[in-house]
Parts: structure tokens; C-alpha cells; sequence
């Protein structure tokens, strides 16, 4: 099975839909209908290494806090133009609860590179005019919306025609 870890933000699910109609129209867009922040990808997991994960992942204690929405931006490159995200700030309690995470997991899986805070609100494929694009994208106006994180998620990922289905399998609250 398919695995990730996660904040779930779909509580704004509303306003990222909004996000989503500002999006510039000359490129094939794949439009996200789940909202979250992908703190570890585990990829194809053995079922019987389950019950594992989810013992490592309950002791992992953080406290409550606060992100705000703080940027638009795409990812990897203006010149190959994959994503559009909003960025979260501040980073730093984000990073700290990642870094446990992949510290916790390091004996199964491989440690994150280049992990950044973000919500994906779109896939690109084939954007028309590629500086256009992302001027748009620049010039989305977006409000600094606060967001309490005071739980992340063991999600299973089922990848079908229409999207991905995302099930919770354990959730584990902050101290």
C-alpha cells in the first residue's frame, strides 16, 4: 500500500478552491481536491510492517501551534513548471515536527531531501507560455489564513483514474 504522513487542512478546503480559480487557464492543470502537507513520503509499504510504523509514529510528541498561508509559488523551476503550492509560515515548528518524524523512521525509510512547507493546489502539465504563467501565478492574492496544527496523519494513498483517494489510517494528536 501506498503511504504518507500528514497535516490534514482541508477545514480550508473552501478557500483553497478560490486559490484554485485564480489559476492561470493556458496550461493542463490537475487540480488538488485534498488539502494537506506531506510531512514524509513513505511510498509502497508492506501491510505487515503496519503495525511498526504506527508504534514508532505514537511516540512522537509535539506541541500545538500556529502556521499562516504565506506564499504562492511553483515547484521545481520557472522553466519546468510542475506545481503550483502555498507556502506556510512559520516554518520552523514545521520543520521541527518533520526532522522527529524522519529521525523516528530512519531505520525503514530514507530521510526527506529538500523538504519544503507547502500545500499543493495544483499539478502542471504543458503550460502555453511558460512566463506568463508565472507572473500569474505571482500576482495571486492570497490572505495570511491561520491554521492550527495539533495532529499529522498515517494516510494510504489509493492512486485511481479520477485521483488520488486518501484514507486516514491512524492520527496522532500533539501533546
Amino acid at each position: 500500500m501506498r503511504l504518507f504522513i500528514a497535516v490534514d487542512f482541508n477545514e480550508l478546503k473552501e478557500y483553497f478552491f478560490e486559490l484554485q480559480s485564480m489559476l492561470p487557464k493556458n496550461a493542463r492543470l490537475s487540480l488538488t481536491k485534498s488539502f494537506h502537507l506531506t510531512l514524509k513520503f513513505l511510498g509502497e509499504v508492506q501491510p505487515d510492517k503496519l503495525d511498526d510504523i504506527i508504534k514508532i509514529l505514537k511516540n512522537i510528541k509535539f506541541e500545538q501551534f500556529y502556521t499562516y498561508l504565506d506564499s504562492v509559488g511553483i515547484f521545481p523551476t520557472e522553466n519546468y513548471i510542475r506545481v503550483v503550492w502555498i507556502g506556510l509560515n512559520p516554518e520552523f515548528k514545521i520543520m521541527e515536527l518533520q526532522r522527529n518524524i524522519d529521525e523516528s523512521l530512519k531505520q525503514s525509510f530514507k530521510k526527506e531531501k529538500d523538504f519544503k512547507a507547502h500545500i499543493t493546489l495544483a499539478r502542471v502539465k504543458y503550460p502555453e507560455d511558460k512566463k506568463s504563467f508565472v507572473e500569474r501565478i505571482k500576482n495571486i492574492k492570497f490572505e495570511n489564513k491561520k491554521m492550527v496544527v495539533n495532529n499529522f496523519r498515517l494516510v494510504k494513498s489509493t492512486l485511481t483514474p479520477n485521483g488520488p483517494v486518501y484514507d486516514d489510517l491512524a492520527v496522532f494528536n500533539s501533546a
